[in-house]
Parts: C-alpha cells; structure tokens; sequence
C-alpha cells in the first residue's frame, strides 16, 4: 500500500494536476472570462490590503522563480557555471527562507483582513476563504521544510527533487521511485503544491495570468465603485 501510495501521488497524481490546470485554465480564459477576476475588496481596509498584498506577492514570485529555476534547470547546467550542489542548497535556504517570512507575513495580514473583518467576510465566497488557507498552509509547510534542508547541506537531498520534477515534465519514469524515501515534510509540501495546481482553474487565481497584458483583452470589465450620496434633484 505504501508503494501504491508513492506510485500514486507522485508518479500519476502530478499528470493530473498538470492536465486539470492547463486544460481547465484554457476552457475557463474562453468561455468564462467574466468570471477571471481577482474579486477585489480594495475599498476595505485598504492600506492593511496593500501592504499585505505587495509583501504576499513579492514573496510568492521570488518563491515561484526559486522553484521553476532550482527545479527544472537539468543538473548538468549548474555543474557547468561550477555552482555546486551544497551552494545551490544553501541560497535555497536562505533566499528561500527570506521570502517566506515576507510572504508569511503578508498573507497573515490577507488571512487576518478576510476572517475578521465582518464586512469582507460577508461579500468572500467559500472559494476565496479555502484558497487563501490552502497557500497559508502549503507557505508553512515550505517554511517547515528549512530545519530539515539543514541537515542535508551537501544538496545531495535537492537533487532527488531536481530528478523528480524533470522527469515528470520530460515524461520519464521512475520519477516516484526517487522521492520514495523523503522526508515527510517534503512530500506534503510536494503534495500540496499539485493539489494547489488541481483547483487553481476553479478559483481566482486565474488573475495571475491576466496580468499585465491579457487582463486588457478581457471580454468584460469589473467596475468598483464607491458608494456616493446623491442628493435629490429639485
């Protein structure tokens, strides 16, 4: 059952995810664009929105460039610049860990702004609430997985995982078999982040990808507006 489990989520599971989030993001960019929108809230709340916000997101896109770049870039490029894996492990670490302290605190000012202030929490729908748990949860696990890297600074660990993500995008197997005996830490961390790809289609983190240019073509538009006091005409 325990090699079941591994073939599963780690060998079939990231195929699904990957053919929900293309698949599923295409059908909704053509046939529910009034529907792509990031469901702003900005008139409540406004400067605790902003700082949280530009913290959150500077942090996601540093994390997001960390993990696209360490990933998938094969092996055998960083051997070539003479970066070795113990370096390569060690700015994880802490380019890493700096940008999730940043986007921790970022998204507990979001968290806190959308579960306790009465008026945003009427107008959040359950999407809105789940999702932004779903990232706090897998930010912790990220965060958690620190004290663990730690004790592999030679990078040899990292590689498992550089192995793993190349060979499921390149269509190879035996990708399961190398994360087998990984922390557990790393495969919830790992877990989470596909599942965060399943459900992406089906939430409002569709916005990521209208901006800055496909946003413009939108067929439809979100208008906020605030609420005026009009007096009666005489």
């Amino acid at each position: 059952m325990r090699d079941f489990l591994n073939q599963f989520f780690f060998g079939y599971y990231p195929y699904i995810c990957l053919a929900v989030f293309f698949i599923g993001s295409l059908l909704r960019f053509e046939h529910g664009q009034h529907s792509w929108r990031s469901g702003s809230s900005q008139l409540l709340r406004r400067r605790q929105l902003m700082i949280g916000s530009v913290l959150f997101h500077v942090g996601v896109l540093i994390i997001f460039a960390g993990h696209f770049v360490g990933l998938l870039t094969p092996i055998a490029v960083f051997d070539a610049l003479g970066i070795s894996h113990g370096a390569k492990q060690k700015l994880a670490i802490i380019a890493g860990g700096l940008a999730g302290l940043m986007c921790l605190v970022g998204i507990a000012m979001l968290t806190h702004r959308r579960l306790f202030d009465a008026r945003i929490r009427a107008t959040s729908s359950f999407g809105d609430t789940a999702v932004l748990l779903l990232l706090f949860a897998q930010l912790l696990l990220g965060l958690a997985t620190i004290p663990v890297s730690m004790q592999h600074l030679d990078g040899h660990e990292m590689t498992k995982f550089m192995e793993w993500a190349q060979r499921i995008w390149t269509f190879r197997g035996g990708a399961a078999d190398l994360v087998a005996d990984a922390h557990p830490v790393f495969k919830a961390h790992l877990t989470l982040g596909l599942t965060i790809f399943l459900v992406f289609p089906f939430t409002r983190l569709v916005h990521i990808f209208s901006a800055p240019v496909w946003y413009l073509g939108r067929r439809g538009y979100q208008l906020v507006r605030t609420k005026r006091n009009v007096a009666p005409a005489e």
